[in-house]
C-alpha cells in the first residue's frame, strides 16, 4: 500500500513510528465505535462483492479518536492503495490534479482537516467526486481553455474535527457521514493492553486501568501516556507497568485522575480566579492562558464539555459546580452575573 502522508500535526518521527506500529490494520482489530464499525463493515463487504469503490466517507469528531486509522483500514479491507494529504497542503488545482490522475480504480484518497480546503480547490473537487471528471482551466482571459480529464472511480475519505465548518455542497456529496465519539474506560483499557503487547511492555491489569482512566477517552492520548509510563517504569522500576508505577509517572506528567493535564487545569482555574467562573468569551480565555483559540476549541474544550467541567452559554464559557468540586474551590458570588458579555 502506498502511504504518502502529509501529517498536519507536529508529531516527531518517533511518535509517527509508534503511531504506525500501533495502528490497527483491520476493522476486527479496531476497538470501540461499534455502530460505526457495523456500518463500515456492511458497506465495504457490499462494495467488494460488486467490485466497486465504496461511497465517499466523512469522519468527524474530536482529535485522536481514529479517523486517520479508519481511512487506512478502509484501504486495507478493500486491498487498494491509500493516497493521503491534508486540506491546507492542497494549495493549487495542479496539486489536486496530480493526486487524482494517479489514482487507480477503487483507490482511496484521504484528506485530513478537510474543512481547511481552499474554496477554489473545493470547486474543482465537486465534479471529481460526483462524476469522476476533472476540469482544469488553463491560462486566463481570451486564451483560457478548459482541460477535461476522466478519472478512475475512487473513494474520497475526509476527516475533520470541525464538521460545522464544512460547506453544505461538500458535505452533501459524501455518501457516509460518520461521527466518532469518546471511548469508554473499558474500551481504552483494551487499547492500552493491545498497545502494550505490540510494544512488548510488561503491564498488569491495574496498571493498564490507571492509564486508561486518565486518557480522556482518547486512544492517541492513551498510547502516548503508555509510552511515557513505560519509560518511567524502566528507569524507576524493573520495567513492569503496575498501578504504583503508572500513578507515579502520571503524577510527574501532571495528569490527574480525571485525565486533566496542565493546560486543562490552567484553563478552568483561570476562568474561576480571573472571571469569577464566567461567563467569559473564548478570545479572552485564549489571551489569559496564552493559547490559540482554535486549539482551545478543538483540543481542550470538547473533553471539558463532555465531562461537564464547563458549559457554553450565549454570554461565553462558564465553569460548572463539578469543576469547583474537583478543584476543591468554593464559588464566589461577589461579581454580578453577566458582567463579561463577550460572545464567541
Amino acid at each position: 500500500m502506498d502511504e504518502r502522508v502529509t501529517d498536519p500535526e507536529t508529531i516527531n518521527s518517533d511518535e509517527k513510528k509508534f503511531d504506525l506500529t500501533l495502528r490497527p490494520k483491520q476493522l476486527s482489530e479496531f476497538v470501540g465505535q461499534k455502530k460505526l464499525k457495523e456500518i463500515l463493515s456492511i458497506t465495504i463487504e457490499a462494495a467488494k462483492q460488486r467490485g466497486e469503490a465504496i461511497d465517499h466517507v466523512l469522519f468527524y469528531g474530536p482529535p485522536g479518536l481514529g479517523k486517520t486509522t479508519l481511512a487506512y483500514i478502509i484501504a486495507n479491507e478493500l486491498d487498494v492503495e491509500l493516497n493521503s494529504s491534508s486540506g491546507p497542503a492542497i494549495e493549487k488545482p495542479g496539486d489536486l490534479a496530480g493526486i487524482l490522475t494517479n489514482l487507480n480504480e477503487r483507490d482511496t484518497f484521504f484528506i485530513d482537516e478537510i474543512h481547511r480546503l481552499n474554496h477554489i480547490i473545493e470547486e474543482y473537487l465537486y465534479p471529481a467526486i460526483e462524476d469522476f471528471r476533472l476540469e482544469i482551466v488553463i491560462d486566463q482571459g481570451p486564451s483560457a481553455r478548459t482541460l477535461k480529464l476522466n478519472l478512475e472511480p475512487f473513494t474520497l475519505v475526509g476527516a475533520t474535527t470541525r464538521a460545522g465548518l464544512i460547506t453544505s455542497p461538500l458535505r452533501s456529496r459524501f455518501g457516509l457521514i460518520l461521527h466518532l465519539d469518546y471511548y469508554s474506560t473499558k474500551e481504552i483499557n483494551k487499547i492500552v493492553k493491545r498497545s502494550a503487547d505490540l510494544l512488548e511492555v510488561k503491564i498488569d491489569n491495574d496498571g493498564a486501568y490507571e492509564i486508561a482512566r486518565r486518557s480522556r477517552g482518547t486512544p492517541r492520548i492513551a498510547n502516548r501516556l503508555l509510552r511515557r509510563v513505560r519509560d518511567y517504569a524502566q528507569i524507576k522500576g524493573d520495567g513492569t507497568v503496575n498501578k504504583k508505577m503508572a500513578t507515579a509517572a502520571l503524577k510527574m506528567l501532571e495528569v490527574d485522575e480525571m485525565g486533566l493535564d496542565e493546560m486543562d487545569k490552567k484553563l478552568i482555574t483561570s476562568i474561576i480566579n480571573f472571571y469569577n467562573g464566567g461567563p467569559v468569551g473564548l478570545k479572552t480565555i485564549a489571551m489569559a492562558i496564552g493559547e490559540d483559540q482554535g486549539t482551545i476549541e478543538e483540543i481542550y474544550e470538547p473533553y471539558l464539555l463532555q465531562m461537564g467541567f464547563i458549559k457554553r452559554t450565549q454570554k461565553g464559557r462558564v465553569v460548572t459546580q463539578r469543576a469547583y468540586k474537583h478543584f476543591d474551590i468554593s464559588p464566589k458570588n461577589d461579581i454580578p452575573e453577566g458582567l463579561f458579555k463577550e460572545n464567541d
